[in-house]
């Protein structure tokens, strides 16, 4: 859920998660690059040993984020390719798609705030690499450049408004809502041309 707070909401209890957690809440605070293994196994409390344990490397943590918070939306990309062309299937998977977003947002928060180490790290491009996948299934069948383009811009919409709603008041389920409605539209009008 995203909240006010640059925290990330606690996910399980154990250690593998709670390193998890430490390392994208320093990571919101200080940046990336800013952010070392010792004040990550300082933060926690345990040795660097034990967090070697773990995780080898810096990477290997944002990696491992990447991985668990990306599995929801994952999920709807192939429940996507499993889908009929039709427009309410595809008004289906962009809701299934915002809840996935709202899940994932520390996630989101990360790539925005270090979008130069995204680029140096692989999970950058398997971002692009699933949100070309998830823009194929919402695309019409015969689709125009300006269609293909009210589809991308129903993607930029829901991302961009996660971050620009953030820090307005109100409930964030209605934001949500706010931001799946707009986005909505935009594919609603793609396949009606």
């Amino acid at each position: 859920m995203v909240t006010g707070s640059s925290k990330p909401q606690q996910r399980r209890g154990d250690t593998r998660q709670r390193i998890q957690d430490v390392t994208l809440e320093l990571i919101a605070e200080q940046g990336y690059e800013k952010t070392s293994l010792r004040e990550i196994s300082d933060r926690l409390g345990v040795t660097k040993a034990a967090l070697y344990y773990h995780f080898k490397t810096k990477e290997d943590i944002v990696v491992s984020l990447f991985t668990d918070l990306m599995k929801p939306i994952d999920d709807v990309i192939a429940r996507a390719a499993e889908q009929p062309p039709t427009l309410a299937a595809k008004l289906e998977i962009l809701g299934e798609y915002s809840t996935a977003l709202d899940d994932a947002a520390p996630l989101f928060r990360f790539m925005q705030e270090n979008q130069a180490t995204m680029r140096e790290l692989s999970i950058g491009e398997n971002f692009k690499e699933r949100m070309t996948s998830l823009l194929d299934h919402l695309l019409p069948e015969d689709v125009t450049l300006t269609d293909r383009v009210r589809c991308l811009s129903a993607l930029i919409s829901m991302h961009a408004g996660m971050f620009v709603l953030r820090d307005v008041e109100g409930d964030p389920e209605e934001k949500r809502k706010a931001i799946l409605e707009v986005a909505s539209d935009l594919i609603t009008r793609a396949h009606h041309g």
